[in-house]
């Protein structure tokens, strides 16, 4: 499927066939011009159509000398007058130039039919691929006019960029005035982006392979003292320990008895035997609002449940830094001013453990998210003091704290369940007979058609209640519990207007994509070294890679082969905003993901992705009207790629060319691979080297 190329700087060896073929048209296009011209001045002259029949005049014609079959006279050729031998001499003329053309054009057709098979494939294609070309050479020049430095290697950041998250800056936002939990949005106007690459801390290391890199990471390799650790307040935090050079992750807690024994109460207490019935009663995806270090999804990833981490934006000692840091899902995301990146009804939990997240406030717009992004029949779990009832008992404005939340989760039509300890948990409606029958007044509104909207990106919080009008409105009960949720039903495709051959086709296509990518995550592709004949090179392990990202997700098909393949992997499917929205889809199948613009920052901090996978990204923003530039793009993608992690770019031939060149600028090792099955497309593989920061 795959043929690699020479690893010079333009990488793409460009079948020669599209600009012969223009050439050639060109040239039948002059000369039928020509002869129009010619034919409007005599009339009796050739005809294009058909011109052997004037080049070559049957001899054998009793009418050649007299009149024709249609009646028309034809002057005699073997007259001696003067007038007819002037006219013969035209005539021969015309003959001759006559003879020339036909040579001409055979010539050029003989030219054309000789153009490779591949070249072929590009005729159909060569209009929309003239179009590509000139946005990529502009493109190109409006890089190359940004100066002189992006002609040349790109400079290492300085040691202050170690942890660097581009439109994040607690401290600039507090000076600005913002306050009240908006000193925590991210905030990114034009040229905030980073003109340089950002080195690992000095003792940075390699992180071990999961399952391992669940449990132990490497001290150096996180912007965490080791006072912080010993220090850390909140009771996920506190399930670590410092051992030498290492965090060592436990289970065993002074709070709780242990994060097993925490997630065994939660299911007791929605009814289920234990944490491992969650899936069969329709539990998959879980958003956890501030984290921790990400323990309860760890010990939950082992019971099929994928549990994504949001946390606000930290400066040291980062929930999800750490989180990412041990192969979990996790970005930064906060809910205090704007809707999280994510349509509504997108997850079976929500779960909240001393989140530090003030649910009370804001006239309970907080809940109303919340509500939001819970599917029919999810649950809300909440643990904290405030929550124990000999706690607030003891303390007025702690019960009223209390009460405002319980009253209003009752008008959001949740469902007390339990209250045990500290924790409680609520179960959304699976009806929406429950809306109808409140009194008017008594809740929060319904959100009409305009403000429910699945791309809710950079928009408000609002104080309506969403997902109400929309068709993926089915309770989690009665959706297929996990693998299978992964393969929609008919009638669950059809609300994207999509059919089940259409994903069945999808999943076939990536599933030998990824098999023909996986061969090539080696380091041998780059040895300068011959192979011998009939050796192969050596497949990766299955737990080469753990964090992925893909940057323009699709139907979430990439996903979905990694994990048919059983590569030991999780994917943050992202859905551009200058795209199609198949996000909720993504969702709907039991995988996560985000809505996002790639001419902004991505919420996360360096070094947090080992593997960061484009299918038709450059050809999707380069048809865009864009407010940055390819060079943008990859220096974001350097900056959260770890050291010695890979990249996947997949696109047009003239785009993966331009990309290939900015390779050399940001120091990756790259190749281009011819794709054989479609000659149109090509393969840019990149490794980013470790650079290691020296110890002051």
């Amino acid at each position: 499927m795959f043929r690699p190329l020479h690893r010079g700087i333009s990488g793409v060896r460009i079948s020669g066939g599209s600009n012969n073929f223009s050439d050639s048209q060109m040239i039948d296009r002059t000369e039928k011009e020509d002869l129009d011209r010619r034919g409007s001045s005599d009339q009796g002259s050739f005809s294009m159509r058909m011109p052997l029949r004037v080049v070559f005049p049957d001899n054998n014609s009793p009418s050649k000398y007299g009149n024709s079959e249609n009646g028309f006279s034809s002057d005699s050729l073997i007259s001696n007058t003067p007038r007819n031998r002037h006219k013969l001499t035209l005539l021969l003329l015309k003959l001759s130039l006559a003879l020339v053309i036909v040579i001409a054009l055979f010539g050029s057709f003989w030219w054309t039919i000789s153009i490779s098979t591949s070249s072929r494939g590009h005729i159909s294609l060569g209009y929309r691929r003239l179009q590509e070309q000139l946005v990529s050479d502009l493109w190109d020049i409006g890089e190359l006019s940004l100066g002189s430095s992006r002609s040349k290697d790109m400079e290492f950041c300085p040691q202050e960029f170690e942890n660097y998250v581009p439109c994040f800056n607690v401290s600039e936002n507090l000076e600005s005035g913002l306050s009240d939990g908006h000193e925590y949005d991210g905030n990114c106007p034009r040229g905030m982006r980073q003109n340089c690459l950002v080195l690992p801390p000095a003792n940075y290391k390699i992180p071990l392979r999961w399952p391992t890199g669940k449990d132990v990471i490497w001290l150096a390799n996180v912007k965490i003292t080791a006072q912080e650790v010993l220090s850390s307040g909140s009771f996920t935090k506190r399930m670590m320990m410092l051992e030498e050079e290492q965090i060592s992750f436990r289970s065993a807690s002074p709070m709780f008895d242990s994060v097993e024994d925490y997630s065994h109460q939660i299911a007791e207490m929605i009814g289920l035997r234990n944490e491992s019935n969650l899936v069969k009663s329709g539990v998959r995806t879980i958003l956890d609002v501030g984290c921790g270090y990400g323990s309860f999804g760890a010990h939950l990833f082992s019971k099929q449940l994928l549990t994504m981490c949001i946390a606000n934006y930290e400066a040291s000692g980062s929930q999800v830094q750490l989180t990412l840091e041990r192969g979990l899902p996790a970005m930064i995301g906060s809910l205090t001013s704007k809707q999280l990146p994510y349509p509504s009804l997108s997850f079976d939990m929500l779960h909240c453990a001393r989140c530090g997240i003030d649910w009370d406030q804001k006239d309970g717009i907080l809940l109303i998210e919340a509500d939001r992004v819970i599917k029919p029949g999810g649950y809300f779990v909440w643990t904290s003091p405030l929550t124990n009832a000999q706690t607030f008992l003891r303390n007025k404005e702690n019960q009223k704290r209390w009460n405002f939340v319980r009253d209003f989760a009752e008008h959001l039509c949740w469902e007390l369940l339990q209250q045990q300890d500290e924790t409680v948990v609520w179960k959304k409606t699976s009806t929406k007979k429950c809306y109808s029958a409140q009194k008017p007044g008594s809740g929060p509104p319904l959100c009409s058609k305009g403000h429910d909207v699945e791309s809710p990106y950079n928009r408000p919080l609002q104080s309506c209640i969403g997902g109400t009008q929309s068709r993926r409105w089915i309770p989690i009960e009665q959706r297929s519990s996990w693998p299978s949720r992964a393969n929609l039903n008919k009638n669950e495709l059809a609300i994207y207007g999509l059919h089940p051959e259409e994903l069945s086709e999808d999943d076939v296509n990536w599933k030998i994509a990824v098999n023909n990518y996986w061969s090539l995550l080696s380091p041998l592709i780059f040895s300068d070294h011959p192979k011998r004949p009939g050796d192969e090179d050596p497949s990766p392990p299955y737990n080469m890679l753990r964090n992925v990202l893909d940057m323009n997700a699709h139907f979430g098909g990439f996903n979905s082969a990694l994990l048919r393949s059983k590569k030991s992997v999780w994917v943050m499917n992202v859905v551009p905003t200058s795209g199609p929205n198949y996000l909720p889809l993504i969702l709907d199948r039991g995988f996560v993901g985000v809505l996002h613009d790639w001419c902004e920052a991505f919420p996360t901090y360096p070094r947090t992705y080992d593997l960061v996978h484009a299918e038709g990204l450059l050809s999707l923003e380069t048809s865009q009207q864009r407010r940055c530039t390819m060079l943008d793009l990859f220096t974001e993608i350097d900056r959260i790629l770890r050291p010695e992690g890979w990249v996947i770019i997949r696109d047009r031939a003239p785009l993966i060319e331009s990309a290939r060149a900015l390779t050399t600028l940001l120091k990756w090792d790259a190749r281009v691979i011819e794709m054989e099955s479609n000659s149109d497309e090509r393969l840019l593989i990149c490794q980013k080297p470790f650079f290691k920061r020296q110890a002051n």
